[in-house]
């Protein structure tokens, strides 16, 4: 493909490279050059795409992507643009043939949530006839192979060759988690979303976002539109403080759901065992009647704002019921572990204060009996967490086990002691 019609739709582009040049890859990574690449430095938060120019040219790079201005010994090969990120979307579209345009999109975004909602999303549209590729924390599933997730959301050039791969292969739709940081970085530029879901928020991200403010901001851009304008559909937990602060953005359709009696969509009945949930769910649509293997009381919301977005999207209740009952689990979300032991086992990612306090009142509702807690916070994240959630450990359980949990570049001990603070001010 030509480099003048690779460009074509990204605004504010200087050209210096030959227009004509052939353009064989895209690539933001120089261990991925070949040659004939269109290169794209961008400056990330701990490493510089510019430094590694000298190797994406040795590996044999066509021109180079920027905001920066030309190096006179490159100028014949440099590419200037205004925001490197929405360059490399706008460019990956044109190179891929738009396959977003193809697909019914789906984001999901919110500090809880986002996995399991996904994962139901995804069933659902498969009971529904509609083949459709997932992307998140745990996976991309797209085309009938499974990728481990690098980042919650993909860069938009991973991105977009992922959902061409999908539309190949006979996909329908997508549902993605899209979080805060894909979200204030613009790797979802140009996509425009058939729905997009607010499942909550609650503290996490701080040493990124520095404030709720700002991280409410990022999460409300989805809601707001990334250079495609705003989604057709908007679903709302109702419950949810910061949800509710949404609602006066003039969408063109929207759903809420919740526990509160004004939601739209909302249980009417609901049941909890070890075997599951059982809930009459009131929607616009009528009553739909659901069962899940799913355990515990917090995935009743990711129930309801599956099922709000199924119905807001003309999905029927039969199909919603049918995808419900398909999903048996999801991997580290209140997934019980079987050995036969005479005891619960119950894995959860549960990685802010709020997600680990209702995975435990979960965990004493369905036993009732004594409650051992084994947890540990990640390193090189929002330090500020770290007391909260052990003072939720401490508070909610019989006894506490502090452990590590990929440390990255911290002392294993020194993230314990953050927790510790939390758990002894709790009285465990």
């Amino acid at each position: 493909m030509k480099l003048g019609e690779l460009l074509r739709g990204v605004p504010g582009v200087e050209i210096g490279a030959p227009v004509t040049a052939d353009i064989k890859s895209l690539a933001y990574d120089s261990r991925r050059v070949e040659p004939g690449t269109l290169f794209f430095a961008i400056q990330g938060e701990k490493a510089d795409g510019h430094d590694f120019i000298p190797q994406a040219l040795e590996r044999g790079a066509a021109a180079i992507v920027s905001e920066r201005a030309a190096p006179a010994h490159l100028a014949s090969r440099w590419v200037r643009v205004p925001f490197i990120r929405r360059a490399l979307s706008e460019t990956s579209r044109n190179f891929h043939g738009c396959p977003d345009s193809r697909l019914q999109l789906v984001g999901i975004t919110g500090t809880n949530g986002k996995t399991t909602t996904a994962f139901l999303l995804e069933s659902i549209f498969r009971a529904a006839g509609f083949p459709a590729g997932l992307f998140g924390t745990i996976e991309y599933r797209f085309g009938g192979r499974s990728v481990s997730a690098l980042n919650t959301t993909p860069e938009s050039l991973d991105l977009l060759q992922f959902l061409a791969e999908l539309v190949n292969s006979g996909g329908k739709a997508a549902v993605m988690e899209v979080s805060s940081h894909a979200l204030a970085q613009e790797r979802v530029w140009g996509f425009h979303f058939a729905a997009a879901v607010f499942t909550n928020l609650t503290q996490d991200h701080l040493d990124y976002h520095k404030d709720f403010e700002h991280y409410f901001a990022a999460k409300r851009r989805l809601f707001e539109g990334l250079g495609a304008g705003p989604p057709d559909l908007a679903v709302i937990n109702a419950d949810d403080e910061w949800g509710r602060r949404l609602l006066d953005l003039p969408f063109a359709r929207r759903i809420t759901y919740g526990m509160n009696s004004g939601a739209e969509v909302r249980p009417k009945e609901f049941r909890q065992d070890l075997g599951g949930l059982r809930a009459l769910v009131q929607t616009p649509a009528g009553a739909v009647e659901i069962e899940s293997p799913l355990l515990g009381r917090a995935n009743l919301a990711n129930l309801l704002a599956a099922t709000a977005t199924a119905v807001g999207l003309g999905l029927e209740g039969p199909r919603i019921k049918e995808g419900i009952a398909a999903l048996a689990a999801v991997p580290g979300r209140f997934e019980r572990v079987d050995e036969g032991q005479p005891f619960l086992v119950i894995v959860d990612y549960a990685h802010t204060d709020d997600a680990l306090r209702n995975v435990l009142k979960t965990a004493r509702e369905l036993t009732r009996k004594r409650l051992i807690t084994v947890f540990g916070c990640g390193g090189d994240r929002d330090r500020t967490k770290r007391p909260l959630m052990g003072e939720a450990a401490g508070a909610l359980s019989d006894q506490v086990v502090l452990t590590s949990d990929n440390p990255r570049t911290e002392d294993p001990l020194l993230i314990m002691n953050d927790v510790l603070v939390g758990s002894q001010k709790a009285g465990n």
